[in-house]
């Protein structure tokens, strides 16, 4: 089979799927703006591939066997490479319009809507900031794609997410209802008689991963497991709730996006040098600074709904100021890494641009931080597409 059949079985799926969501969830009006948005937004994706794909074909990363492609290239780009774009933004955009269009949906049964919305509350937008630490540090250490890998970079791809953030969903009903984020990208407004469905769905979807991958490891990965998913539960749960705990709750938000990598390097057997422990320290003071700053626009309804964070405690000023610190201290950290590792202390700066801005933000104004809490989203894209050349540079160093 050469790749263009290949790609378009990806592209025909993808189209079907994005059209059926699409006529489901829009209205005739609202689906030609979202084709057209469709069709914009796989314009600058073509533009990427074109330029970062023969970057990488240059840098001879990988190659393609010239009797499976047509030929015919966009730089030193086969245009098969642009099938994959153009299947995400086939389906990509109309399973979010589906989905979000579903909640309004009036439930018939206790389940509902159940998968929709929890596709939802587990953040789509999110689902690589957990997948991506994994699968990267595993993939550098064994330098080999195994079925490990595969199911863990699954794992944290979407059961961890759904369980990280459904859990949270479930026990923040209270102060979700005061928040007008809810309902997007930043989570669902979970409805009573999904929380229970809800609960379960993370356990019967987290608990078989956990024990495969507990069987292809040893003690050290077991502990950083046991550390991932005790984070994820007692973030939220009742009894525990981590996140009413000042500083508690900044360390264990960080938690959940570093034990990822935590695990992967454990799985791979990596040495712990001085180097790699730094890195992971600044990772962590980054996702810190992540948690408090998020938590800023939230003062008002967490204040309304009794539930204590970082940010109510110390007030918006001090938490943005301790948020712009804390980015400030990981990336000098990554100058003190082997090289190129110092290229990353650059990343941080961006995060600081858009936080320090509120540099004198009151707990009145404190809601208005949300711009730049979207900003935050996106800025992680473009972080990771740093740090993937960066990784890259340090693969071919390496190799």
């Amino acid at each position: 089979m050469t790749y263009l059949w290949l790609s378009l079985v990806f592209v025909a799926a993808a189209a079907v799927v994005g059209v059926v969501c699409v006529r489901k969830g829009a209205n005739s009006n609202e689906a030609r703006q979202h084709w057209k948005a469709a069709g914009l937004a796989f314009g600058a994706l073509a533009v990427l591939t074109a330029v970062f794909d023969s970057v990488m074909i240059g840098m001879e990363l990988f190659h393609y066997d010239a009797s499976h492609i047509l030929g015919l290239k966009i730089g030193l780009a086969p245009v098969e490479d642009f099938a994959y774009p153009l299947a995400g933004v086939l389906v990509l955009p109309g399973l979010w319009v589906w989905l979000t269009r579903g909640r309004e949906a009036a439930p018939r049964s206790n389940l509902k809507g159940l998968i929709p919305q929890a596709l939802l509350a587990s953040r789509p937008i999110s689902w690589i900031n957990t997948a991506y630490p994994f699968a990267a540090a595993m993939f550098l250490t064994t330098r080999e794609v195994n079925w490990v890998l595969v199911v863990g970079t699954l794992y944290f791809l979407i059961p961890y997410n759904l369980a990280m953030y459904g859990i949270n969903d479930v026990f923040d009903y209270a102060s979700d209802l005061q928040n007008p984020r809810k309902g997007g990208i930043e989570g669902a407004l979970l409805q009573p008689r999904l929380h229970r469905p809800m609960l379960w769905l993370a356990a019967i979807t987290n608990v078989p991963f956990l024990v495969v991958l507990a069987v292809a490891s040893g003690p050290a990965t077991w502990l950083g497991i046991a550390v991932s998913a005790f984070a994820v539960v007692a973030y939220s749960v009742a009894g525990l709730r981590f996140k009413e705990r000042p500083v508690l709750d900044s360390l264990t938000s960080s938690t959940h996006f570093v034990s990822p990598a935590v695990v992967a390097l454990t799985l791979a057997g990596a040495e712990m040098t001085p180097g790699l422990l730094i890195l992971l320290a600044a990772f962590f003071l980054w996702g810190m600074a992540a948690h408090a700053f998020g938590a800023v626009q939230d003062i008002e309804p967490d204040r309304q709904a009794n539930i204590a964070s970082i940010a109510t405690v110390f007030g918006a000023r001090r938490t943005v100021r301790l948020a712009v610190v804390l980015w400030l201290v990981a990336g000098l950290a990554m100058l003190a890494t082997p090289w190129p590792g110092p290229l990353a202390a650059a990343i941080a700066v961006p995060y600081i641009a858009n936080c320090a801005p509120w540099w004198n933000v009151t707990d009145m104004t404190a809601a208005r931080t949300n711009t730049a809490w979207r900003r935050f989203i996106w800025l992680n894209y473009g972080s990771g597409f740093l740090v993937t050349l960066i990784l890259i540079l340090q693969w071919n160093l390496t190799s």
